[in-house]
């Protein structure tokens, strides 16, 4: 053993890194073929592919609107500045004056009758000029009074609305004029009456508004003397869902 070596006679052994192995170098060239083959192989077998999309990118697509709702259903129905509206059924007509010749819907005629009471007895004498108004009626006002007067139609609508588009037709609207100026009636003038100083002060009162105002968004010129009665929800709802969307 090395330990029985007199310690004089030892020498020490230096430690050294094992040389690479020389192997014979066209096996080299030939394993390093081989590997470039088999990794052509693995190419055409697993062709290199993109990573894969989480998501398909595609045009967006338009969200469909409610059931029964359009665009078109957006948009409210006019002609010439003038909504359409239902006619008043004949059977809740009622009278408001003696003759019979001037109607309203029942809530809008009890309303009437009551705010005309209630002028007189400031001494402010209301006096109807027209209530409701039947299709054929608004027929004549608009095309024939057209013609009459040689009015174009927008020109004619900036008085008198088409037939089917009158607040008349619904019974809740009325001409109002003063019974001491009958050379106001349905004249701009009718703003300087007493009757029309009354209205602008007491009509809410009855649930009656001003339908045309100075400037309004229809467009059509002002009436001092149209009015409107909404005072319950069918009339509310008349007015004001033709002016948001079509009924």
């Amino acid at each position: 053993m090395y330990d029985d070596i007199p310690e004089a006679r030892r020498q020490s052994v230096p430690k050294t890194k094992s040389a690479p192995a020389q192997g014979n170098p066209f096996l080299w060239i030939s394993g390093g073929i081989g590997l470039l083959v088999a990794a052509g192989l693995f190419i055409v077998v697993f062709p290199k592919t993109e990573p894969s999309q989480s998501k398909v990118e595609t045009e967006p697509t338009a969200t469909a609107p409610p059931t029964g709702e359009s665009e078109a259903d957006k948009t409210p129905d006019t002609t010439l500045g003038h909504f359409s509206y239902k006619v008043a059924p004949e059977e809740e007509l009622e009278d408001i004056t003696a003759d019979g010749q001037i109607r309203m819907r029942t809530a809008a005629a009890q309303a009437y009758k009551q705010m005309s009471a209630a002028a007189a007895a400031d001494g402010v004498k209301l006096q109807p000029l027209s209530g409701f108004r039947t299709v054929d009626d608004q027929d004549y006002l608009f095309f024939r009074v057209k013609e009459e007067r040689v009015q174009g139609a927008q020109q004619r609508a900036k008085v008198s609305a088409p037939p089917g588009r009158s607040e008349h037709h619904t019974g809740y609207a009325i001409d109002i004029g003063d019974a001491t100026k009958t050379n106001t009636h349905l004249e701009v003038t009718f703003e300087e009456t007493r009757a029309f100083n009354w209205l602008q002060k007491n009509a809410p009162r009855y649930s009656f508004e001003l339908s045309f105002p100075k400037g309004n968004a229809q467009g059509v010129s002002y009436e001092p003397w149209h009015w409107r009665y909404v005072g319950d929800s069918d009339s509310l709802e008349t007015f004001y869902n033709a002016r948001n969307l079509k009924s």
